[in-house]
């Protein structure tokens, strides 16, 4: 026990150059606290025993002291790292989970909840400088309700979303000022009303934090001033309305709002946290003991992959691979009844598809294709201020271009063959402007009444696509790869070298259903920043002349798997049984290799932090593929597994760090989540019984094949097919039934992590 003491004033001395604050609060908890006798020989530990409590002095100087269980921290217990962070509170098998406090070096603490060693549940944040932030948290993020009280007197309190003001809030100025309404993205947002201590106020819409649209500001006189409201005074009108007492008009300009008024409502910043507690969770590398001795991979976690879809592989790994990992590794906190899977995967992968090169039978038409792309992207277009009518949506709304060898007024001189090019709706994809129009004038189902608003962006402007960049992937001077179709429509598919975008032929029935769903499609994407359909950057058609005429109709879209990220399995899943395997022996399926449902053999478990998103979004993404008469969509599913021994240790360590925060900002792309691995019983059953072995994956998921409307051809392949199969169990059904089939499916493979 001496020899412990010995410790605790050595590592009190290592730390003196820590902040003060936090080296006294170490040592007040610590000298407070009553410790058992451990044994000196910690190797003889008891590891079947109850939980005792321990001190322990860990390879990195950190130091635990505590109740201690089959190796592992287990109930109440104390964690001091050596840069003067410290935990008190509860511990599950190694894991911070329960009640506990957290001290920053800098002063800083978090009281409340914890799960994994995350942040989750209710809690209360004090910041170094006396802020304090008292509500939800999930996965470190505020969350939900809260209130937030700044060190300069302003106080926030009202729903938050990813560490961010954002739903519906109260925002209390110092000096008395008020803000009650929307919020987005920690901003004054959507429609709310701003109360002046002077008795002046304003209610409307707001934008980024000013008034943006209509609105009305008054006066406690009664008068008041009615408009449309901007920051730019070019856009800003309105009418002023005096009181019924005011004899004159009022002098002033509506412009001292954003001047004056809201001069001093700003919004204060909250203070970010340095590091957070999951960041700091332990590594009890070599520590962890089962039934006597060390933990191991189960062969059977490893029996799906195999050293042969994998490039990369040096014999050193392949030794320690087949040696288990004997010298120590990432122990399972989980406990023995979860089994933990660790597929031997590496992050470098051989780029998918074949490269267009001279000599390749499609490379002619890969050259017209570049060679279109960038004359459309390239071509001058009409003045962002003309109105964007409905006939911009007409079918017959398109661009024809001539391309003779020898080049002409508008197109350069080439060494392909003579061809037209099309521009299907071009304005649709490329221009800025506004819309004002009849929505009954667009002919289309969802726009049943009158509409006048501001069409800010086209589809390539929503993506956020930059024209230089956009140009510089299709027509830059690196050739197209092209893959082979995964499915039974024969189309071809082109990839781009920098994997942003993929180049899609396609039938002249699909591109008369791309061109009719067009406006719904577009204000679909527009209305759902993270939707999961298929994103859509332009449509086109390439006319061969001379000898051999023909039309190669095709659109571009996004590359759901462009990430530097390998994807190791990749499924698509539609939610039927017949012809829903891939029939090729599993010695040859690579991570190249498209599987379908009856493949699958993974439940994901989902964050909560991001399943109610992704249901949401499963929902409304389906009901407008329902009203649009689509059916044989699909949900493309691309994992990385993140436990991949073989990358470098800094690898790795990013790897983890990323896990702590919130992996990704949109949907469906680099989503965290956990892959249980499933049986199936009976070959009728398509979700199998979860079996409790999961590994960490990252996954990249969308909604593929949207142009395929029920049409006389999928009537009369369900009538033939129901003569065979159960007529639920296959692909060609009505949109309705289709769409109700796909989200109970989708549902039961996506479930939220507990």
């Amino acid at each position: 026990m001496n020899k412990k003491l010995s410790f605790k004033k050595t590592l009190e001395a290592k730390l003196k150059n820590s902040q003060v604050a936090a080296k006294k609060k170490a040592i007040s908890l610590f000298t407070a606290m009553s410790v058992a006798h451990a044994d000196n020989n910690e190797d003889k530990e008891s590891n079947t025993g109850d939980v005792h409590h321990v001190e322990k002095a860990l390879p990195g100087g950190d130091f635990y002291t505590g109740q201690w269980y089959k190796s592992l921290p287990h109930g109440k217990g104390n964690y001091l790292w050596t840069d003067g962070c410290m935990y008190v509170g509860e511990w599950f098998k190694g894991k911070i989970t329960g009640k506990g406090k957290f001290f920053w070096p800098s002063g800083a603490t978090y009281e409340g909840d914890f799960k994994h060693g995350f942040m989750d549940g209710k809690g209360t944040f004090t910041g170094t400088s006396g802020d304090t932030y008292e509500g939800s948290w999930i996965m470190n993020f505020k969350q939900s309700e809260g209130t937030y009280s700044y060190p300069n007197g302003d106080r926030y309190e009202g729903e938050w979303r990813r560490e961010y003001q954002e739903g519906h809030g109260n925002y209390w100025w110092k000096n008395g000022d008020r803000y009650v309404g929307q919020w987005k993205k920690g901003l004054m947002n959507g429609n709310g009303t701003m109360i002046w201590t002077n008795g002046n106020r304003y209610e409307g819409a707001w934008e980024e934090g000013y008034p943006k649209g209509s609105g009305t500001y008054t006066w406690p006189n009664g008068s008041s001033y009615v408009g449309v409201w901007s920051k730019d005074s070019t856009e800003h009108n309105g009418t002023y309305h005096p009181s019924d007492s005011q004899t004159k008009n009022l002098d002033w300009d509506p412009q001292q709002v954003f001047s004056e008024d809201l001069k001093d409502c700003k919004i204060c910043p909250c203070e970010k946290i340095s590091i957070m507690p999951s960041e700091k969770m332990p590594n009890w590398t070599g520590t962890a003991q089962y039934n006597g001795r060390k933990q191991r991979r189960s062969d059977e976690s490893l029996s799906r992959y195999s050293f042969s879809d994998f490039d990369g592989f040096s014999s050193a790994s392949e030794e320690n691979s087949k040696n288990g990992d004997e010298s120590g590794g990432n122990i399972n906190s989980e406990g023995p009844e979860t089994k933990t899977i660790s597929p031997q995967l590496v992050l470098l992968m051989k780029k998918q598809g074949r490269t267009i090169s001279r000599g390749h039978k499609n490379y002619e038409l890969m050259l017209n294709l570049q060679l279109g792309i960038r004359h459309s992207v390239g071509r001058p277009g009409p003045p962002i201020t003309n109105e964007l009518k409905s006939s911009a949506f007409d079918p017959k709304e398109k661009v024809w271009t001539k391309f003779p060898p020898e080049g002409s007024k508008y197109t350069p001189c080439h060494q392909s063959c003579e061809f037209r090019w099309k521009d299907y709706c071009p304005l649709v994809f490329r221009f800025k402007t506004r819309l004002s129009t009849c929505s009954q004038q667009m002919n289309h189902s969802l726009m049943n009444h009158c509409v006048s608003f501001f069409i800010s962006r086209t589809l390539r402007k929503l993506f956020d696509v930059d024209s230089a960049d956009y140009m510089l992937s299709l027509c830059g001077n690196d050739a197209l790869r092209e893959l082979s179709s995964p499915g039974k429509s024969g189309s071809f598919f082109y990839l781009t070298s920098d994997d942003k975008y993929m180049i899609k032929t396609m039938k002249k029935t699909e591109a008369k259903v791309l061109i009719r769903m067009l406006p719904a499609y577009y204000m679909h994407v527009r209305s759902f920043k993270d939707t999961l359909v298929t994103k859509i950057f332009g449509l086109h058609c390439v006319k061969l002349t001379g000898a051999v005429q023909r039309k190669v109709r095709f659109v571009i879209i996004g590359n759901l798997f462009c990430t530097d990220c390998a994807i190791h399995r990749r499924f698509d899943l539609k939610g039927s049984f017949q012809g829903r395997t891939t029939a090729i022996p599993e010695s040859e399926i690579d991570p190249t290799t498209t599987l379908k449902d009856l493949d699958l053999n993974y439940i994901f478990r989902l964050q909560k932090l991001w399943f109610p998103e992704f249901c949401r979004q499963v929902e409304i993404d389906c009901d407008f593929l329902e009203r649009e008469r689509i059916m044989d969509y699909s949900l493309l599913v691309g994992l990385h597994f993140r436990e991949a021994p073989l990358l470098s240790q800094a690898s790795n360590d990013q790897l983890v760090i990323d896990s702590t925060r919130r992996s990704s900002d949109r949907l469906g792309i680099k989503i965290a989540a956990r892959a249980e691995k499933t049986v199936r019983k009976t070959d009728c059953q398509l979700i199998g019984e979860p079996t409790g072995e999961t590994c960490d994956v990252i996954l990249f998921f969308g909604i593929i094949d949207i142009l395929q409307d029920y049409d006389i051809s999928k009537k009369l392949e369900h009538a033939y097919k129901s003569v065979q199969y159960d007529p639920t169990s296959i692909s060609a059904v009505d949109p309705k039934l289709y769409s109700k089939r796909f989200r109970d499916f989708i549902f039961k493979v996506f479930v939220q992590d507990t």
